[in-house]
């Protein structure tokens, strides 16, 4: 569900501002009933009409994408650089990341216009799992990743606890994987660095239930209808 005013302005209408005062002169009909106050929730199923005239809302996408390393997690940059929207061919609406990914992560990476499926997954107190491939230099002691798994104290407060996994050692550095449950700005890596042991390469490998299975670096998929509506149901 969406306000109205906002399917209006994604539908060309008018601005969000605008699009509320045209609601409020009774401009507007939702199935046949002329609606009058600014903040009306309408589904993709409502039929719309402005002045007579039916508007379409704009469909809602839903892509999983596998980020290569160099991209940077933003609509657009001021300083020219690549994008993860410039990995993305043939999308006309227009697309938001879900969270962020640093330059130098790769993996899982979400997009969608969907404001509503944005906050259900990145908001704190949801608790969305996200898994990743940690290589870091050295050999961190079990009482090292005891501190990652109990939650360490970072400028922005502690970390909630997460879950270590699969860990492997070869040629001075150590892999391992790490189920965090927030969202924080480059989140894994001050955490191994706030215990001595820098990344030197993370992926994301998993968001919730989904997965990189099938998707190669730097392609894409649409998610299923069945997908995203499992993932409406992690709020």
């Amino acid at each position: 569900m969406e306000r109205l005013q906002k399917v209006m302005a994604h539908a060309g209408i008018a601005s969000r501002r605008k699009s509320e005062k045209i609601i409020a002169s009774g401009r507007v009909r939702v199935n046949g009933v002329v609606v009058t106050r600014p903040g009306t929730r309408v589904s993709e199923d409502d039929l719309i009409e402005v002045n007579g005239r039916v508007i379409t809302p704009e469909k809602r996408i839903y892509i999983l994408l596998n980020k290569p390393p160099g991209y940077i997690t933003t609509v657009d940059d001021p300083h020219g650089r690549e994008t993860v929207l410039d990995l993305i061919r043939g999308v006309e609406q227009r697309i938001y990341p879900v969270g962020r990914l640093d330059s130098d992560t790769e993996g899982l990476l979400l997009l969608t216009n969907d404001g509503e499926l944005t906050y259900i997954l990145t908001h704190p107190s949801h608790m969305i799992d996200k898994s990743y491939r940690v290589t870091v230099e050295g050999y961190p002691g079990k009482k090292d990743l005891k501190r990652l798994e109990e939650g360490v104290f970072l400028e922005d407060g502690r970390t909630a606890p997460a879950r270590i996994d699969n860990i492997s050692n070869r040629n001075s550095i150590t892999e391992f994987d790490i189920i965090i449950y927030e969202g924080r700005n480059r989140q894994v890596r001050r955490m191994c660095e706030l215990i001595g042991f820098p990344v030197i390469n993370l992926i994301r490998f998993k968001f919730a239930f989904l997965s990189l299975k099938g998707i190669n670096q730097g392609e894409y998929r649409f998610l299923t209808e069945e997908e995203v509506k499992e993932l409406k149901k992690l709020k």
